[in-house]
């Protein structure tokens, strides 16, 4: 059995842990941008990752799954409490609340992209160099992973919420009814189904292999709108692996 290496385990985790604390927040500040003060009564209107992290989904879960090379990179941190019935629109208000979730991730992606052209400027050797690159690829990657994730258009995650509030009706309450099973749905299509035809030799894993060609596409993109793609041989190596 490998050795845990816990500095890449720390690594990995300050990453996520900004991603998912961020992405919470952007849920309450889009609700209170709405109408709806209840993430700010709560003391829930913060920055600080201590009010946001769960220690299993926030570190301990998405840590492995990076850490594994899963392929795809799923976590979860305190919901942010919203009152829908305070917006004008409940439905339409929780569609833009939900997306404000995987969009400050891809806004913090971006910011990494940037980030990169920056630590050749400040380390002052090639080790620093590439200690500081591999620290921003695990935050460009962490926050895509969670953004990508997230927007699987099945309640309770923020796709299904968005897709709930672009539907005509009819069909929106039909998804919304979902949302009490919808995760146990994607865990079991993520984990189980896979490992099951496996057994019966059959290699079949669609939500793992849509997660990783998605997080693929807009990598490329997300380090093309940072005008890093000449830094993927520090991140990638020879860059053969995208």
């Amino acid at each position: 059995m490998n050795d845990i290496d816990y500095s890449a385990i720390l690594v990995a985790a300050i990453p996520i842990v900004i991603a998912i604390t961020l992405h919470e927040a952007a849920h309450g500040y889009a609700a209170w941008a709405l109408g709806d003060d209840t993430a700010k009564r709560l003391g829930r209107l913060s920055l600080n990752p201590l009010r946001h992290v769960d220690r299993v989904g926030t570190i301990l879960l998405p840590g492995i799954l990076l850490l594994t090379h899963a392929g795809f990179l799923f976590g979860w941190a305190k919901p942010v409490p919203v009152s829908a019935w305070k917006f004008r629109d409940p439905r339409r208000g929780m569609m833009v609340v939900a997306a404000a979730g995987p969009a400050m991730n891809f806004a913090l992606a971006w910011i990494g992209a940037l980030a990169l052209h920056i630590v050749p400027l400040i380390a002052a050797t090639p080790y620093g160099q590439k200690i500081g690159q591999t620290v921003l690829f695990y935050f460009i990657i962490a926050n895509l992973g969670l953004g990508v994730f997230n927007l699987i258009p099945l309640p309770p995650l923020d796709g299904g919420r968005i897709a709930v509030g672009l539907l005509p009706e009819g069909p929106a309450r039909a998804l919304a009814k979902t949302e009490r099973a919808g995760i146990v749905i994607v865990m079991l299509a993520l984990f189980l189904l896979p490992l099951g035809l496996r057994e019966f030799g059959i290699d079949f894993d669609p939500v793992r292999e849509y997660l990783g060609i998605a997080i693929l596409y807009v990598l490329r993109g997300v380090l093309w709108l940072g005008g890093a793609t000449d830094l993927l041989p520090y991140v990638f190596g020879d860059g053969s692996d995208i």
